[in-house]
């Protein structure tokens, strides 16, 4: 009888001290470093999905955010340009249950108006 030996020498791992800060810093900055982000952040359209959730997390309107349209509309637009990578809610599956679309988790807009109850959560799957 043959066995089979396999040897891991070594194992890497790469330790992010921001990754487990949550969304918010304790300074109130934005940690683009949350698993919760679903790496939106680094994305093709990470510099728009960066200006539209800054925009949005300092604004100062009464509806906040009211004043973030352009900086949305520009990540939109990017996100668009790679449909592979960012489906559409209706085009991502055919008819799935509002249950299995609630355990997905939320879409990318729907992050960007609840990101302060997102973390800290797995990643997103973008």
């Amino acid at each position: 009888m043959s066995s089979v030996r396999q040897e891991i020498k070594d194992k890497i791992i790469f330790n992010d001290p921001y990754e487990e800060q949550g969304l918010i810093l304790p300074g109130g900055d934005i940690n683009w470093n949350c698993p919760c982000l679903g790496g939106m952040a680094s994305g093709p359209c990470g510099t728009e999905f960066k200006d539209a959730f800054s925009c949005f997390h300092y604004s100062k309107e009464g509806i906040k955010g009211s004043d973030c349209m352009e900086q949305f509309t520009a990540m939109q637009q990017c996100l668009q340009l790679y449909p592979e990578l960012y489906p559409q809610e209706d085009e991502a599956s055919p008819k799935q249950s509002s249950k299995d679309s609630a355990a997905e988790g939320p879409s990318a807009p729907s992050l960007c108006l609840t990101y302060q109850n997102a973390c800290p959560a797995p990643s997103l799957g973008f």
